[in-house]
């Protein structure tokens, strides 16, 4: 099976770029690599739901519940879950360009406390679990400012699963500075991380 490499930052910190970047690094090092990203807007029923969930259909962010809206997230890694693992079986390494740590930090954001951690816990029994997606090995975070992951977010070009120049969370700086706070904890507690801060101090 292959060697998971797991791609992570708020958004606008360019994971997309370095999980390219990473992919054709391994390639031309000989390795058979392929780069996966998630949500598969276009892909999966269950991406279709995230993107109505990030164009507002079903409310604002404090409106509509983590736990609910994780299932989405989940949900679109499930249907997806046999081409992943015919992906493993075929390949040296595979770079995800976001996966179950996204919807742990996204989603967990929005609780605090013992209702965060409950959160997180709940997002990891369902999708390695009950789902049974593998786990990845090595988890890459792309640790950006805020202020900044704004600032790129703004010059990004148009994306498929919205008309709108932001999301519902990128629009959203106290989210985005809440995701962090969760990725840093992640970084902290949980095994195989690297934190990789995208800016010197």
């Amino acid at each position: 099976m292959a060697f998971l490499i797991d791609i992570e930052g708020i958004d606008g910190s360019g994971k997309g770029t370095q999980a390219a970047l990473l992919t054709k690094s391994l390639q031309d090092r000989g390795y058979s690599v392929e780069l996966v990203s998630f949500p598969r807007y276009g892909k999966t029923t269950f991406a279709h739901g995230i993107a109505d969930f990030l164009n507002g259909r079903f409310g604002s962010l404090d409106q509509v519940d983590p736990f609910l809206v994780s299932l989405l997230y989940a949900g679109d890694r499930l249907e997806s879950r046999d081409w992943i693992l015919e992906l493993s079986r075929n390949h040296d390494v595979l770079v995800l360009d976001r996966y179950v740590p996204s919807n742990m930090a996204h989603q967990g954001s929005k609780r605090t406390g013992a209702e965060r951690e409950e959160l997180l816990r709940w997002i990891e029994k369902i999708e390695y679990e009950i789902y049974h997606l593998p786990r990845p090995d090595l988890v890459l975070w792309l640790d950006l400012p805020v202020h900044l992951a704004h600032e790129r977010i703004a010059a990004k070009k148009p994306r498929n699963y919205t008309e709108s120049t932001t999301d519902l969370q990128e629009s959203d700086l106290d989210h985005l500075s809440q995701t962090r706070q969760v990725y840093e904890y992640l970084a902290e507690n949980q095994p195989n991380w690297n934190a990789i801060p995208t800016v010197e101090h």
